[in-house]
């Protein structure tokens, strides 16, 4: 263990969405209690087998097999979809996370940019029927988030509708590289510290593919400010981690809290060195909504608006890293 990593238990709320409609209520209350208080929690008995999520991985895991020519004939955009590798840099590292990864979106910014069914059959229908399935989740859990913040039940919902052609909810599928056990004398990266800028992630791991911490550490979401106080968070396949997002931090007036995150890269005896395997579900809001907290502590914004300004302050943030380390 890194003599810079402090670690601390932190309970990590578990909730159930079992007889969801019948208990909305008790699940609204449970949802809103891990929004202001930790900012991350899982949910269980959700609706997707364990199956079903293991078929998913296994769709990933063969299109990330492909040769690199192949995946490259989807190559990453500015509307935030397709392949990329090596090519994430982090503000908190200054260095690219040892990883790969491939966004898929729903409707016209995937125009041309699925992995051809003649290279992996399949894999476009198998996707989208997950990320239907993912996106029904995601719409229970906006209904409990609406009445919490006092809009009415379907307003998120309709602010991040999928079949509108201004959508940006992506899902991400990640492939990080298996690492050398003995020190090789390079530095890696899984995935530097960061918060995410959507509505809010659901996250699938893989059991026994561990590495995900989290770090509580800002009051605003204007603030990049991070804490130092890690908490690890075991992976298990049925369980789905939920974090809020920078958009919910801000459309809640900061009421709820976007949490710090990581993938640590495997540094002692114990840790996970092989390839490890997640699927990333991004709820980010359509392009024209507008976007402003019950007390308006924020100036409105677009949906494209508040993803630009978070793309530029994570600019900014990295700029400033790399000055440091150059200076350093």
């Amino acid at each position: 263990m890194s003599s810079q990593t402090r670690y601390v238990e932190r309970a990590i709320p578990r909730i159930s969405m079992h007889d969801f409609e019948d208990r909305i209520e008790e699940i609204t209350t449970q949802l809103i209690d891990a929004a202001e208080n930790v900012g991350f929690f899982t949910v269980i008995n959700h609706g997707i087998s364990k199956e079903d999520i293991e078929a998913m991985f296994a769709t990933s895991k063969s299109m990330f097999d492909l040769p690199d020519n192949v995946k490259a004939t989807v190559p990453w955009n500015a509307n935030n979809v397709g392949w990329e590798k090596n090519s994430q840099i982090r503000p908190s590292t200054g260095k690219p996370d040892s990883k790969e990864s491939y966004q898929l979106q729903f409707g016209e910014n995937m125009k041309d940019l699925w992995i051809k069914d003649s290279d992996l059959p399949g894999f476009q229908t198998t996707s989208l029927t997950f990320m239907h399935r993912v996106q029904e989740i995601s719409e229970r859990l906006m209904r409990c988030f609406a009445r919490g913040l006092g809009f009415p039940e379907t307003f998120f919902i309709e602010c991040h509708g999928i079949s509108r052609p201004n959508s940006q909810t992506t899902m991400r599928l990640l492939h990080y590289f298996s690492q050398p056990e003995e020190s090789d004398g390079q530095e890696y990266h899984r995935a530097g510290a960061h918060a995410d800028w959507d509505f809010l992630t659901l996250l699938f791991q893989k059991e026994g593919q561990s590495g995900l911490e989290i770090c509580p550490g800002r009051e605003v979401v204007t603030e990049f400010g991070i804490g130092d106080e890690w908490t690890k968070v075991e992976a298990s396949t049925e369980a789905i981690v939920c974090n809020i997002g920078d958009l919910l931090m801000s459309w809640s007036d900061d009421r709820f809290k976007s949490t710090f995150h990581r993938v640590k890269a495997p540094c002692e005896p114990g840790d996970y060195f092989g390839d490890r395997y997640s699927i990333a579900y991004f709820n980010q809001p359509c392009k024209d909504t507008l976007i402003q907290g019950p007390l308006k502590k924020y100036p409105m914004v677009t949906g494209a608006e508040f993803t630009e300004n978070a793309m530029k302050r994570n600019f900014a943030a990295l700029q400033e890293k790399l000055k440091t380390v150059a200076a350093a």
